[in-house]
């Protein structure tokens, strides 16, 4: 399988300078205070060039981030700071299969890695990942995009301009939704403009995301030997609805919580 993100892994970065990665992190890491992990090992499935793994460093815990693009790991190592170096470590590997040493007092999974895994065979074998590498006891989690939300309020056609040092990316994305899979196809068309010169690349990729409802979420989880403990609207905490496109889960290894 090609890795969906190799193409324009160069690009990465610069697409999403303004995402607020340190804002994501503090709230990963307010959730997981919350729930007793104020500390420890966290495995990043799906880490991309390691931005919110370097928060986390610095928010006082140790990231092993494993992602299917070696453009994306090669990124995320070439980028560690310093001070965080003993911290941080990323390797390739596939989130349904992948297999760490050791035991994680935490596993997130972020920015919609778990709508990737677009079969149940996928999601299952994802969940089963993270519940062989957590602590008995141990937190999970993971955001997605929400069902409710995207029925709701449906994919459209959208438009992204960033501005670099070196080069300029125009990114139009392009939905088509499958409702008997319950998945968008978001076609891309990346063009990318250098500075200097002005010669433009440009090519195309398809990512396939699948949108989740709880019920089901809390079936997979519950077969991985895991449980559901709250579910919010990635970012805000609120309750989620409707207007949720993006939802945050959190669940528990073991009976710890138990209802």
């Amino acid at each position: 399988m090609t890795p969906v993100f190799d193409a324009y892994a160069a690009y990465y970065d610069l697409l999403y300078k303004d995402k607020d990665y340190a804002g994501e992190a503090q709230f990963v890491f307010d959730l997981l205070n919350k729930h007793g992990v104020g500390t420890g090992k966290i495995l990043e499935l799906g880490c991309g060039t390691g931005k919110h793994a370097e928060h986390l460093a610095r928010l006082g815990y140790g990231v092993h981030g494993v992602d299917m693009s070696p453009a994306m790991v090669e990124s995320a190592n070439a980028r560690k700071p310093a001070e965080f170096f003993d911290r941080l470590k990323f390797e390739v590997g596939d989130v349904r299969t992948a297999k760490v040493d050791g035991e994680f007092d935490a596993v997130i999974s972020l920015f919609h890695v778990a709508s990737y895994q677009t079969r149940n065979e996928d999601i299952a074998a994802m969940f089963r990942t993270v519940a062989s590498h957590l602590k008995e006891g141990g937190l999970f989690i993971f955001d997605c995009w929400y069902g409710p939300a995207v029925l709701t309020d449906r994919p459209t056609v959208r438009v992204k301009r960033m501005q670099g040092d070196t080069f300029d990316v125009l990114r139009i994305a392009e939905p088509v939704m499958h409702p008997n899979e319950n998945v968008v196809d978001v076609n891309y068309t990346v063009q990318v403009t250098g500075t200097s010169d002005g010669r433009v690349t440009q090519f195309q990729e398809t990512h396939r995301m699948r949108y989740l409802f709880a019920p089901e979420i809390q079936l997979f989880l519950e077969l991985a030997g895991m449980r559901q403990i709250l579910m919010v609207e990635w970012l805000t905490g609120a309750i989620t609805g409707f207007d949720t496109w993006a939802a945050a889960f959190i669940a528990v290894k073991g009976n710890k919580w138990a209802l």
